[in-house]
């Protein structure tokens, strides 16, 4: 018999033991939190036909020490010589080292890394200090042929950080993670690759301190992982921010680069524009690592205006409403929201849920013929000038009245934003109790946006107890993205084929391998078939030019090279 309503699972509130595999696989802060709500466990309750009993005892929870049994493979002479080129404090073959440098987010990694399974991992974990040290391990290691994989914050959800060949892991985010120059005349930022979301954010709003600059700046881009996600990594893996659809994907950031390759060293032109032939700068935009090692990025800034900052919600009465209205939004010329992001009718019960909607809101909401399980939620924020941002709120405000919606004003968008890095916490409670939750995402264009929604979610909600939740949250004149969120109470052994599934479907109704994450190993058994044999015969000549060796993020990255089997 179920305990009275009141029970509440035992959430670990303590930050895991250091050294431990549970250490490793959890996500950002060791000492930060948060937890399901009494509402969401009561849901994944009915959902999943559980009962208090399933959530009394916790399983894998990863809390034995890392220990590997695996020796490193590489000759001593090749370990002497990376503690030569950036000091012995920065070279190191611990277990622990080893497996955390070897290991990224994927839900599939962190189960593993909990129940003690190390898969692939690297021989030596090293450090440089600067560019110059990147320069002498990158034509040693092509020298000697031993693999190199790159490693920055560590958020990759996509295998990218696995290294199949074993080889180096090679850690940007210790000691490359600094604002080098602010340009207040071209408006720009030179970076190192390693410098992590919110430090770069916090220099470039206190500009003028620390640089003399004129003018305070934002780098507009801000993903879910922003807290632990790095410049070098988003431009690596064409990120998306969460306020993309006014500042734009990082591809439309990104000003130069500079890259050590094992063929040289080369920086791109720091111009707004050029017809100097195809773009070295965009091919290099999204190569994982692949083809070189990013070294510094000078990004495009933004004028920091908090204080315009417009905040704005909806309630649409159904998901084709939300659609079209979106559609016009981005499509009318009047300028464009940052936030934007509409939840279909499975996500916004769940997110209702989640934060706690009072009844008499959620009674009132269906009595103005806004029903659960057909209403859709919309979010969003306008930035900029004063001028702008009252003319976009206006004029979405407007477009969203003609389509059927209810303001619901600025508290729903306000309550998001507070909690919008904190939900991938969520992950490791659940995972204590065998429930897993995951997320795939495609770039889609309008005229496919209902077919890919409707059978990626017939697909996975055809198996019983799973929940999917999908979102659109990067738009653009010609189409948007979908973010499937499911979770279900199931194994690995049945979790990768499902996945693979997932895929299959996305790929098969208009919709790409990857919008913002990037391809890794993960999604690389598609690219071949996903782009075709010319386009990849292209990235791989790129890779042959650059890479002769294959030394690069060898085993599968971008489906370059061979692509090893998942297990």
């Amino acid at each position: 018999m179920d305990t009275p309503k009141h029970f509440r699972p035992d959430w670990t509130e303590r930050a895991p033991t250091p050294g431990t595999y549970r250490a490793v696989a959890k996500y950002g802060d060791p000492g930060q939190f948060k937890h399901p709500s009494d509402a969401w466990v009561a849901m994944m309750k009915e959902e999943f036909q559980l009962c208090d009993s399933d959530f009394r005892q916790k399983q894998d929870e990863g809390n034995t020490p890392i220990v590997l049994n695996r020796p490193p493979a590489l000759e001593a002479r090749h370990v002497d010589a990376m503690k030569v080129l950036v000091g012995e404090g920065n070279v190191a073959s611990d277990d622990l080292s080893r497996v955390k440098y070897s290991s990224g987010k994927t839900a599939e990694e962190i189960i593993e890394l909990r129940q003690g399974i190390v898969r692939e991992v690297s021989d030596l974990v090293v450090h440089p200090r600067d560019k110059q040290d990147v320069q002498k391990i990158v034509a040693y290691c092509d020298a000697e042929r031993i693999p190199v994989t790159v490693f920055s914050g560590g958020s990759s959800v996509n295998f990218g950080l696995r290294p199949m060949k074993g080889g180096i892991s090679l850690v940007l985010s210790t000691h490359m993670n600094q604002v080098l120059a602010i340009d207040d005349t071209n408006q720009t930022a030179r970076v190192q690759p390693g410098m992590f979301g919110p430090a770069f954010e916090a220099a470039l709003n206190h500009a003028p301190e620390r640089f003399g600059s004129k003018r305070r700046y934002t780098c507009g881009h801000f993903p879910q992982s922003f807290e632990y996600s790095t410049v070098g990594g988003w431009v690596v893996t064409l990120g998306s921010g969460q306020a993309s659809t006014y500042y734009g994907d990082v591809d439309e950031l990104v000003f130069s680069q500079e890259y050590v390759t094992p063929t040289g060293t080369f920086k791109t032109l720091g111009v707004p524009a050029t017809a100097t032939g195809p773009k070295i700068n965009d091919l290099m935009k999204g190569s994982e690592g692949a083809f070189g090692i990013l070294v510094e990025v000078t990004m495009r800034v933004f004028r920091h205006m908090p204080e315009n900052r417009r905040h704005f919600s909806f309630m649409y009465p159904n998901w084709e409403a939300a659609v079209s209205a979106s559609r016009e939004i981005t499509q009318a010329e009047f300028g464009k929201p940052a936030v934007f992001r509409i939840s279909d009718p499975e996500e916004t019960e769940r997110g209702l849920k989640l934060y706690g909607i009072p009844g008499v809101a959620d009674s009132l909401l269906s009595l103005r013929g806004f029903r659960p399980m057909q209403r859709c939620i919309c979010l969003g924020t306008a930035e900029g000038d004063a001028d702008y941002t009252r003319l976009v709120a206006r004029k979405v405000a407007a477009i969203a009245k003609q389509h059927g919606a209810m303001s619901l004003g600025a508290y729903a968008t306000r309550k998001w934003a507070k909690t919008r890095y904190a939900e991938p916490y969520m992950r490791e409670d659940l995972n204590d109790y065998g429930i897993l939750i995951d997320t795939l995402e495609a770039g889609v264009a309008w005229a496919d946006v209902h077919r890919l929604h409707e059978m990626v979610r017939l697909f996975v909600k055809s198996r019983p107890n799973t929940i999917c939740m999908t979102h659109a949250s990067h738009f653009y004149p010609q189409g948007t993205n979908l973010y499937f969120i499911f979770i279900a109470k199931m194994k690995l052994d049945e979790y990768v084929p499902f996945q693979t599934a997932i895929i299959d479907h996305i790929v098969a109704n208009g919709g790409t391998l990857s919008h913002h994450h990037g391809v890794g190993r993960m999604l690389a058994p598609w690219m071949e078939s996903h782009l075709g044999k010319e386009q990849m015969g292209v990235l791989r000549a790129v890779k042959r030019h650059f890479d002769p060796n294959n030394i690069m993020n060898p085993g599968g990255q971008l489906g370059l090279d061979e692509v090893p089997p998942r297990r």
